[in-house]
């Protein structure tokens, strides 16, 4: 583990490889599981302030689940999560031709209708963050269904840390991010 101020890194960060391989998974993330992303308070007033903007770019089963269950739920942990369809995929998911899924929040800030490109937790798979009374916890989420994203990670050599660098620079700062790249730098010779 790394420390970096109040939160504790996980070496996989540096260690292990990743790249989304969409064309191989197809976006299973938005798909697959037993709930929904997570989301922080700030999420939940951007999702009231931004919804009129981000319904236009949802299909109308996951514009139906809104209006059934609201734009974010409480999930079995108490913590506030994104609705799910039927017990699969998100509420924001979009499916491209191909069937790809991709994410309507961030279809809304690629368009120029809202200033936040999706939750923090889906911009930053595959690193989940856990805040506790003193720290806060950086790891690698391993899942099954990211195995072509290891191995495109392995074959281009782009660890955890530099594929997420955008999110985690969104979450902790740039400052944060630099003085983990300079951790990583110091392993690596």
């Amino acid at each position: 583990m790394i420390q970096i101020g109040e939160t504790l890194v996980s070496d996989d960060l540096l260690e292990k490889e990743f790249v989304c391989n969409l064309q191989q998974c197809k976006g299973a993330c938005c798909v697959e599981g037993e709930a929904g992303a997570p989301l922080t308070e700030e999420e939940l007033e951007r999702l009231d302030r931004d919804y009129d903007h981000i319904a236009p770019y949802l299909p109308s089963k996951g514009r139906q689940a809104i209006a059934a269950q609201g734009k974010y739920v409480k999930g079995w942990d108490d913590d506030w999560e994104t609705p799910i369809i039927d017990g699969k995929e998100c509420v924001y998911t979009v499916f491209d031709s191909n069937g790809h899924a991709s994410c309507g929040i961030e279809k809304a800030y690629l368009a120029g209708k809202i200033d936040w490109k999706k939750p923090i937790s889906c911009h930053l798979y595959p690193v989940r963050v856990q805040h506790y009374s003193a720290v806060v916890a950086v790891n690698y989420h391993q899942w099954q269904i990211c195995g072509a994203a290891c191995q495109l990670g392995q074959s281009l050599q782009v660890p955890i840390y530099q594929f997420v660098k955008e999110a985690l620079i969104r979450k902790f700062g740039e400052a944060w991010y630099q003085s983990l790249a300079k951790q990583a730098e110091k392993r690596t010779k």
